[in-house]
């Protein structure tokens, strides 16, 4: 069966040109594969090949009023993915189903109970993932003396497959064995933030590969700047002033921290261009992502069920780029070739699934407060457990840098939760919101 891999073009080449040039081509091939923005534009027209063709053939249903004059077997099929079952709503089920369970909450001390059980599920769930993607991105894999370099694992995409099949596969059995609300939303709408989602995986993964764990994480903690500036320019949003002191304070820590660091022996401590470059897609696209999510929770839908149609598109289409590339039977040999890797990629699955379940259910059992508290705590113990294994330098700026981050972001929950309070005291009871 023939295969559209771009890897088919070099193979070509080999066979027309003498073997001196050939050898070349080969090297300059696997040259070009070492760089970032090649295997991102390899990725993103990999993606193409299931975008493209979905797109025209939504359009058409759309022009055609398929909705009206279509029939057969497939109507049922066609109209979910495209057209959806039920018009937008006001508010989420998810929404006053959280305001029921903090209203029956129990007793105090089932209270607390559930409270440490959902910051050990996140705790344990997102500090595992977050050594373990450090392991695999930036150690070599089969090396049996300390002169061996061993066998370094490259391929980000095929992580995120892992972690997204585990996803579709968890998020599936829970819409199986309890209830959910009955879906309204084109499923071919999921795709959007799909898409965001990937790269935005794609690119944590790979900026390891230029950066420390610790600058990653700081970074994912001062998103919420360009998220202002895109509220200001964009939507014209306005922000009370502590959000904007929170912001300078979050922007002057990560300066003191990035001014700070020192090379030091291991190139993954070193923080480069390319991975400035990276993180900043990173942010963008997980901004975007977030954003599309809350536009579908218009929609009647849960958590777990966009969990789910996120997913499966995500499934769709790194599977579909990792087989045009040839890379998904090789990353299948790399795990062969070594079960250390094999363990790691199935328990950094795990943990983000995992994770993803515990996000809901403590939003839906404490609401969104809580729950940033815990993944705040969680980003300032990531770095100290990052900084003890891998023994990434922290000098006493970046240190100073880091508090002051981790400050400014407890001070954000502090004055948003403040302000919740008081603006639901002078509501009168009966006032829809």
């Amino acid at each position: 069966m023939p295969s559209f891999s771009w890897r088919v073009w070099p193979a070509l080449v080999l066979l027309l040109l003498p073997s001196t040039v050939a050898a070349e081509e080969s090297s300059l091939l696997e040259g070009w594969n070492d760089v970032w923005l090649f295997r991102f534009l390899v990725n993103m027209l990999g993606y193409s090949t299931i975008i493209i063709p979905g797109y025209l053939l939504i359009s058409y249903f759309k022009r055609t009023n398929y909705l009206e004059t279509g029939s057969g077997i497939c109507f049922p099929f066609i109209k979910t993915c495209v057209f959806g079952s039920e018009s937008k709503t006001g508010l989420l089920d998810d929404v006053s189903v959280s305001t029921r369970n903090e209203g029956d909450s129990g007793s105090s001390l089932k209270q607390v109970i559930k409270l440490i059980f959902c910051a050990a599920g996140l705790q344990v769930s997102y500090l595992t993932w977050g050594v373990l993607q450090e392991r695999v991105m930036t150690r070599s894999y089969g090396a049996t003396t300390p002169e061996d370099e061993g066998e370094k694992f490259k391929d980000s995409q095929f992580l995120v497959f892992m972690n997204r099949i585990l996803a579709l596969t968890v998020s599936g059995l829970w819409c199986i064995l309890f209830k959910q609300p009955r879906h309204g939303a084109p499923m071919y709408k999921y795709s959007f933030a799909s898409l965001s989602n990937i790269m935005s995986s794609w690119c944590q993964y790979e900026a390891l590969k230029y950066i420390s764990f610790p600058t990653q994480v700081l970074a994912k903690a001062s998103k919420v700047i360009p998220v202002m500036l895109m509220g200001k320019i964009v939507s014209h949003k306005s922000y009370e002033y502590w959000e904007y002191f929170t912001a300078i304070l979050i922007s002057v820590g990560v300066s003191m921290f990035l001014l700070s660091s020192t090379p030091s022996k291991h190139p993954s401590t070193v923080t480069t261009f390319s991975g400035i470059v990276i993180l900043v897609g990173y942010i963008v696209f997980d901004s975007f992502t977030s954003n599309w999510q809350d536009n579908l929770f218009k929609y009647k839908m849960s958590s777990v069920q966009m969990m789910f149609g996120v997913n499966l598109f995500s499934c769709l289409f790194t599977i579909g780029s990792l087989l045009e590339q040839g890379a998904f039977f090789d990353s299948l040999a790399f795990m062969t070739r070594h079960s250390e890797f094999a363990f790691h990629a199935v328990l950094l699955s795990v943990c983000s699934a995992c994770g993803q379940l515990f996000i809901f259910y403590t939003i839906n059992q404490f609401g969104a407060a809580v729950f940033t508290i815990i993944m705040t705590l969680r980003q300032a113990i990531a770095i100290l457990l990052s900084c003890f294994l891998y023994g990434h330098a922290v000098t006493i700026v970046g240190g100073f840098g880091v508090a002051v981050v981790f400050l400014a972001l407890f001070l954000r929950v502090y004055a948003r939760s403040r302000m919740k309070s008081g603006r639901r005291a002078p509501q009168p009871q009966g006032q829809k919101v």
